[in-house]
């Protein structure tokens, strides 16, 4: 049996969430208890999906572990609606299936360096690059970050024509203040880990994301749950019927939570369906 109050949907982040610690970004792990837990709350009839800001190639092998209903990638800026008829190659082409279950909110990768040269005019040496189509290209050595994900270098007049998800921009503190201001308004800026800067389309978040998986199931927002722990998940945990933080996550997100839970390497989502499940 199933809670009365467990709701009919339930979206949750990956890394500080469902994801066990590393040191490395790769060692990031997903346990056989959520996975469990998920597959016995999936089986009785609750919807799930993830919501995350990983590219598909660090996402899809996780993702394919769960019974996922739908995947929202680059914080909403790709969105699948049916994971069950995508693949890696439909997924990283840049194009569009005519059925409709995927959705991408980018910009222009024309638009995308016109941005970057023009902060690297204001911040020369910063360390910035365009995600698009599962390639990053960046005018820095990615593999300091992440060991496994495809880059070009580039200054920016050379990025292929094309729908870019984000710039990613790391800068130093002391960067921050001036950054922000000169970000264009056609952008929004999330801060993930607390280092990374992503521009991203405004209507490429999470909550928006939220809005459309309830849309598409036709199941009502107060009939959702979400899960998160870092700022880029405060929006969707608020518009969620209940937001969940998990007990590591920032300050911030852990005062507008509806509810907290145990932290990630305790496997706190498991635990919290778990308690839902007779």
């Amino acid at each position: 049996m199933i809670d009365r109050e467990t709701p009919r949907l339930i979206v949750a982040d990956l890394d500080g969430t469902l994801l066990h610690d590393s040191d490395t970004f790769e060692g990031r792990f997903i346990t056989q208890r959520t996975i469990d837990a998920i597959n016995r709350m999936h089986d009785r009839g609750v919807r799930f999906a993830v919501a995350t800001a990983r590219p598909v190639s660090t996402a899809l092998e996780l993702v394919d572990r769960l019974p996922v209903d739908a995947c929202a990638y680059l914080n909403g800026a790709l969105i699948d609606m049916d994971p069950s008829r995508s693949d890696y190659d439909m997924l990283t082409t840049g194009v569009i299936p005519d059925d409709g279950h995927l959705l991408r909110l980018g910009f222009s990768s024309r638009r995308a360096c016109e941005v970057c040269r023009f902060l690297l005019e204001e911040f020369p040496g910063i360390r910035i690059g365009i995600v698009m189509n599962d390639i990053r290209y960046t005018n820095f050595d990615v593999r300091e970050l992440w060991k496994t994900q495809t880059f070009r270098y580039t200054d920016f007049t050379d990025v292929p024509e094309g729908t870019a998800d984000k710039i990613i921009i790391l800068p130093q503190p002391e960067q921050w203040d001036r950054l922000r201001t000169l970000i264009p308004p056609d952008f929004d800026v999330s801060i993930s880990e607390g280092v990374m800067w992503m521009l991203m389309n405004p209507l490429a978040n999470k909550s928006h994301a939220l809005d459309l998986l309830c849309a598409k199931f036709e199941i009502p927002l107060n009939s959702t749950a979400t899960f998160g722990d870092d700022l880029i998940d405060i929006t969707m945990l608020q518009r969620a019927g209940r937001g969940v933080a998990v007990a590591n996550a920032v300050p911030q997100v852990l005062n507008i939570a509806d509810e907290i839970c145990p932290s990630n390497n305790e496997d706190g989502v498991a635990q919290w369906i778990e308690s839902k499940l007779n």
